[in-house]
Parts: C-alpha cells; sequence; structure tokens
C-alpha cells in the first residue's frame, strides 16, 4: 500500500444537507486507512460556513474554510486543492458516505508513480427506497452515479467521476485545476463533465499518466426525491449536453466524445433491447427504461447542439486555474 498523505476535500454549499455532511465526514474519519485531514470547502454561504466552524472547532483532522474563487463546485474544489497538504487529493460528494476501505482502494494504485488519478464506484441510495421502474441503470450518472457500461474491477479509463475520485498532486501541478464555467453551480442548471476536462487535459500534459477506476472503492450517494423523476432526468441529460459541447470546445471532439461514441453505439442499444425484451415479457419497467434510454440520448444531442452553437458564438467560457499553496504549507 502506497504511504502517500491523502487529503479529502468535500464541497458544500447549503444547510439543507446538514445530516448529509456530517455523515460524510464521519465516513471518512472511519476510515481503514486514515486521512490526513478533510477539508470542508463552503461555496458562498456565510451562514453554514459559521455553523460548520462552530461544529468542527475542536476537531484537528478536519477544517473548514470558504470558497476562494467563483461560485461552485469547480472554484471549491480548487480552494480545498489549493488549502491542502497531502500528496493525494480525494474527492467526496457532501451527500454521500465512504465505505470504510474507500481510501485504501485508492492508495493502494498509487504504488505505480505512473498513475496520476484514481476513481472508485458510486451506488445509488433511493429516497424511495428502490430504484424507480422506468430508470435504466444506463442512465445512473443523471444520478451522480456509476453507470451500467462501466468496466468491472480496477481498470484503465478515460477520466474518473468527480464525486468519488482522487489525484496525485503533481497531476494538479502538470495541468492546473478544475476549469470553472463548466461545472455545477449551486441550484442553478445541473451541468458538469469538469472533472472529464480535467482528465483528458492531464493526459495530453502527461502522456505517460495512468487514470483509473477500481470499483472496489464505494461510496453511497443519495438521490433525493426531486431526482427520481422524469423532469430531472430529462433536465440533467440536456444538461450534461451543453456540458459536452464546452469539452469537445476544450479538448476537441476527438477526445472529449471518445468514450461517449462507445457508450451511445454499444451500451445504449443493448439497453434498449433489454428493455424492449423485458416489456415482451411483462416485467415492470420494461417499456419505460427503453424510452428513457431514447429520450435522454435525444435530448442529451439537443444540449449538445445549443452548446455546439453557443461556443461558437463565444456565449460561453470557461477559465483553468493553476493551484498554488498545498503540501509546503
Amino acid at each position: 500500500m502506497s504511504d502517500l498523505d491523502v487529503s479529502v476535500v468535500i464541497c458544500v454549499y447549503t444547510e439543507d444537507r446538514w445530516e448529509d455532511i456530517l455523515a460524510a465526514v464521519a465516513s471518512v474519519r472511519a476510515q481503514s486507512r486514515p486521512a490526513l485531514e478533510t477539508l470542508l470547502v463552503v461555496d458562498h454561504n456565510p451562514t453554514l460556513l459559521e455553523r460548520l466552524t462552530r461544529e468542527y472547532k475542536e476537531t484537528a483532522d478536519v477544517r473548514v474554510l470558504a470558497n476562494a474563487g467563483p461560485r461552485g463546485l469547480s472554484a471549491g474544489r480548487n480552494t480545498g486543492i489549493a488549502a491542502s497538504r497531502g500528496e493525494v487529493l480525494a474527492f467526496l460528494d457532501d451527500d454521500a458516505v465512504a465505505e470504510r476501505d474507500w481510501l485504501r482502494r485508492f492508495t493502494e494504485a498509487y504504488t505505480d508513480p505512473r498513475v496520476m488519478a484514481v476513481g472508485g464506484r458510486t451506488m445509488p441510495v433511493w429516497a424511495s427506497g428502490r430504484r424507480p421502474a422506468w430508470f435504466p441503470e444506463e442512465f445512473d450518472w443523471v444520478v451522480g452515479c456509476t453507470y451500467r457500461g462501466l468496466p468491472p474491477g480496477r481498470v484503465r479509463v478515460r477520466n474518473v467521476l468527480g464525486g468519488n475520485a482522487s489525484f496525485r498532486r503533481t497531476a494538479f501541478d502538470a495541468a492546473g485545476g478544475f476549469a470553472t464555467g463548466i461545472g455545477r453551480d449551486g441550484d442553478k442548471r445541473p451541468l458538469g463533465c469538469e472533472e472529464t476536462e480535467l482528465c483528458i487535459r492531464l493526459s495530453r500534459c502527461r502522456p505517460e499518466a495512468v487514470l483509473l477506476i477500481d470499483d472496489r472503492a464505494v461510496i453511497h450517494h443519495r438521490v433525493p426525491a426531486a431526482r427520481e423523476h422524469f423532469r430531472y432526468f430529462r433536465t440533467r441529460a440536456y444538461a450534461e449536453g451543453l456540458s459536452k459541447a464546452l469539452v469537445a470546445r476544450s479538448v476537441g471532439a476527438d477526445k472529449g466524445l471518445e468514450s461517449e461514441r462507445r457508450y451511445t453505439t454499444r451500451v445504449l442499444p443493448a439497453g434498449v433491447a433489454r428493455g424492449l425484451r423485458d416489456a415482451v415479457l411483462a416485467r415492470p419497467g420494461g417499456a419505460g427504461r427503453a424510452g428513457a434510454i431514447v429520450a435522454g440520448v435525444l435530448t442529451a444531442a439537443g444540449g449538445y447542439v445549443v452548446g455546439s452553437v453557443r461556443a461558437r458564438r463565444g456565449g460561453a467560457t470557461f477559465s483553468v486555474a493553476g493551484i498554488e499553496g498545498g503540501s509546503d504549507d
């Protein structure tokens, strides 16, 4: 196992997730492979900042700080990176809890010096107690979870998924931080893909870099009731198309859509076929899943077209931050 120190960054923005935040921090503090520190980065919410500061004022391994950049997840992560001291940075969503061996699985992979990033498996915890019958596993990325079609085991990938991921600090030294203007901004439209853009940029800066997903590094991500409905499904799929257009603008369509081509030509047709088969066999939700896959593809494609047009007209901008500070602080 690697003896590298690990800093965990959890970006938070709303008091509505207070209990979730406490549970996320507790899961990090219970790791079989202890973290050096946990950083809670508060996104432009002074009340939450003050409340969390009081909550953890007697806790040496948890630090609370304000997002030093513009509002949004990317700037919050960059703030955490700059303030952290670990040689590896791990990121956990504020509404997720990590299994006990989460960090141990990450650090095992860093014994290979070529490994620059390691992601894990994110399992949905549905507010209703079970997956909606119509919701296809191929679209679990809509709710921030590992989706059907990703390869099992510890495997090399183009990019990790940001809510359950780790990076070697030198990855940020080489490629800079997360791009602002791509990812989420509080409760606004649910954009994403900032980790995809970073990983592609990293691979360009360091062609020898290895990026992995280890499905034994597991977290459990809460899916609120509002996200179990088709309206959110459609909104998130459209936002993904907008985000992919920004990524393609940044790194080129060849790399920006490399994994998506396999996903849309192999994984999704197989999902439609399974749904139709289940419908013929009178199994619950089969037709709904097939229809949701088709609707999701068309909606994401529409978002991509709109995003591409906006990018060509100069209506969409983003920037990449350099990361200062770190392990010498």
